[in-house]
């Protein structure tokens, strides 16, 4: 499984490992949006410390949690973050919206 979810007490954690591309990303945002409608979390930490590809779709999957935690009230983290993730990330702009620990 790309990703794996904890949490506790409104607070999930998922960590993802693999390929963020156009197939896995798919799978990962399906299985963090069933892990956010079961838990509810006020936050949401994302780890991206298995990840060693990151594409475009890496930027919709991040742009959508953080969409669905703010309709529930919560905050994103993003921790973990590799390099090469990064660099996709602030070529985007992302850095401007989500601010995250490399």
């Amino acid at each position: 499984m790309p990703v794996t979810c904890t949490g506790q007490d409104r607070t999930l954690t998922a960590a993802v490992s693999g390929e963020v591309d156009h197939h896995g990303a798919r799978d990962i945002m399906a299985e963090l949006y069933r892990q956010i409608d079961r838990t509810l979390p006020r936050k949401l930490t994302l780890d991206l410390g298995g990840v060693s590809f990151m594409d475009s779709s890496g930027i919709a999957l991040l742009l959508g949690a953080r969409r669905r935690l703010g309709e529930l009230g919560g905050a994103l983290y993003v921790v973990n973050v590799p390099a090469q993730a990064a660099r996709v990330l602030r070529a985007a702009g992302i850095d401007r919206l989500i601010s995250w620990e490399e």
